[in-house]
């Protein structure tokens, strides 16, 4: 008795693994678009979860089996993996006889693509616009206020009389000039 209840513990914990990826897909309809980018980031936080999901990006569709075969981890553990990968809704499972064939869903991805390229927008105007301050732009820098309290200060403070000889900026900055987009991590595109 105790072996068939260990064995229909077993292939109902296989079903719901298998079916919690549908019946996760209504709860992450029902979740707000900040929870499903936090699964989703969570996920892919982990080095073997994305050389997973690589190696699905790759193939239609792996086996579990197969997909752990490069893995130096327990199958326990790779079903963890896929489990967390599943929850963010990044793989779904489909079980064939006995064997749980695993398919990458791309839909989280692009939705999480879709937020970083809002910020990446936000970070290069922020970046060209820090690049013509730090090149001295004389159209971007502003003259300091002298406040009345602090005129005695204000008349003993050094001024520069001449002005920093600086490199010309080539980034977009207010005095009209055609913008330019960043590259990745700041840095202009090459010509």
């Amino acid at each position: 008795m105790v072996k068939h209840d260990e064995a229909a513990s077993a292939e109902n914990t296989a079903e719901r693994a298998v079916n919690g990826t549908a019946a996760s897909a209504i709860e992450r309809s029902n979740e707000t678009a900040g929870e499903i980018l936090t699964r989703t980031f969570a996920a892919l936080a982990d080095p073997t979860r994305r050389a997973m999901l690589a190696r699905l990006a790759r193939h239609d569709e792996l086996s579990v089996s197969t997909l752990a075969e490069p893995f130096d981890i327990s199958l326990p553990a790779v079903m963890k993996h896929l489990d967390v990968l599943a929850q963010a809704g990044l793989v779904t499972r489909a079980k064939s006889g006995r064997t749980v064939a695993c398919r990458l869903a791309a839909g989280p991805l692009e939705d999480a693509m879709q937020w970083l390229a809002h910020y990446q927008r936000f970070w290069g105007e922020q970046l060209d616009r820090l690049a013509a301050f730090v090149e001295g732009d004389a159209c971007l820098t502003k003259p300091t206020p002298t406040l009345k309290s602090g005129a005695k200060a204000a008349a003993n403070t050094p001024r520069i009389t001449s002005p920093i000889k600086r490199p010309v900026s080539r980034s977009a900055d207010a005095c009209g000039r055609a913008p330019r987009k960043s590259g990745p991590r700041g840095r202009s595109p090459s010509s």
